[in-house]
């Protein structure tokens, strides 16, 4: 398999986690890096010996590049995405898909009109013990799945948000914890549980009056399938406790994951410092399992770096999809699904009242 011609738009700190995973796949041959500042591009080009631009469409024509990954901020996505469709290159994009259904409608449709790829980063999906659930999920070991819980309780401190200066601003992030922290555990929410019929939701800013947008939300979900489901998300615990994600069935048994153990982490600032873990299984007769799979997944957290191992595999998929002509791992429409949800949480504060799906 011939690598690919491969780049990154966008060279902030998640743009480092790609650039290292493109620098080291076999399935990539990295060529070029673009950042609208082009000092910073070219810093980050010497880094990794490649070259720098600050034009998108310059890149993709100079260097032949047929795949991007885009690491700008939320509300950034859709521009560099549509020239990259236009120049016939395939389109890996950092979560959230986007920060409005616009600009995912816009995506999709350019990369239908142009045939080419476009996925969205969802590293979680690849922890093992989330892949655990989805198996058990899947195969009916929990019967249908009737109830599903998404819980963050984190934290960012006001230096974090003084690190970009588009944080926590509803024009630079396009939201607060719903758009930047949630999106993965979302995305996992609604892949276990299926398509949303319903969303009622509120949102409010508790401890953090140095940013505009919400440190914390809460929602009720309402599955097509007729199952129940319920969100709370927040950054307004120090130093954090904990983000799980928990799915129950129709025949009474359990599955569930622990995510992020205290804060979840920040790309370029921290690293994730304990495993992820299934912290719930009650399916009958794998009830002994859970102490095997968590000693599983320590002994495994010890032999990777976890920060930029799963986004390595992702990228990897990706790439490969490309090659064998397949769709990736997440593809843009799933990314769109993330993006519904917490609009649906925005609009249901804002009218008092629930929000059928689709928007």
């Amino acid at each position: 398999m011939s690598p690919v011609r491969t780049a990154v738009i966008g060279c902030g700190k998640i743009g480092q986690t790609h650039a290292m995973a493109l620098g080291a796949l076999e399935e990539s041959e990295f060529v070029a890096v673009c950042d609208a500042q082009l000092d910073r591009a070219e810093s980050f080009g010497k880094q990794f010996g490649v070259r720098a631009y600050d034009s998108v469409t310059k890149m993709l024509s100079c260097e032949e590049v047929e795949a991007v990954t885009i690491c700008t901020p939320h509300p950034l996505h859709a521009a560099p995405c549509l020239a990259a469709a236009q120049a016939g290159a395939h389109i890996l994009i950092e979560k959230p898909f986007a920060s409005s259904l616009a600009a995912c409608d816009a995506m999709l449709e350019a990369a239908d009109q142009h045939r080419v790829k476009l996925g969205v980063v969802s590293q979680r999906r690849l922890f093992e013990p989330v892949r655990r659930m989805k198996e058990a999920i899947d195969a009916g070991k929990i019967g249908a799945p009737v109830l599903g819980t998404f819980s963050m309780f984190s934290w960012r401190d006001q230096a974090y948000y003084q690190s970009d200066p588009w944080r926590g601003s509803w024009q630079g992030e396009g939201g607060g914890v719903l758009v930047n922290q949630s999106p993965h555990m979302l995305d996992m929410l609604q892949w276990f549980m299926g398509d949303i019929d319903e969303v009622s939701g509120y949102w409010a800013n508790l401890n953090h009056p140095y940013i505009e947008v919400e440190d914390t939300a809460v929602a009720t979900i309402r599955f097509k399938s007729g199952g129940l489901g319920n969100v709370i998300a927040s950054l307004s615990q120090r130093p954090g406790i904990f983000t799980k994600v928990h799915v129950h069935g129709s025949n009474g048994a359990s599955v569930g994951v622990q995510t992020d153990t205290g804060a979840t982490f920040v790309a370029g600032m921290s690293g994730i410092t304990q495993p992820p873990f299934n912290d719930i299984w009650t399916i009958p007769g794998e009830e002994h399992r859970l102490t095997e799979f968590q000693a599983a997944d320590r002994e495994h957290f010890q032999q990777i770096d976890a920060t930029t191992y799963y986004h390595v595999l992702q990228i990897q998929d990706f790439l490969r999809a490309i090659r064998e002509d397949r769709s990736p791992l997440v593809t843009g429409a799933e990314g769109r699904v993330v993006v519904e949800m917490f609009t649906a949480i925005y609009r249901s504060n804002e009218l008092g009242q629930p929000v059928r799906f689709p928007l």
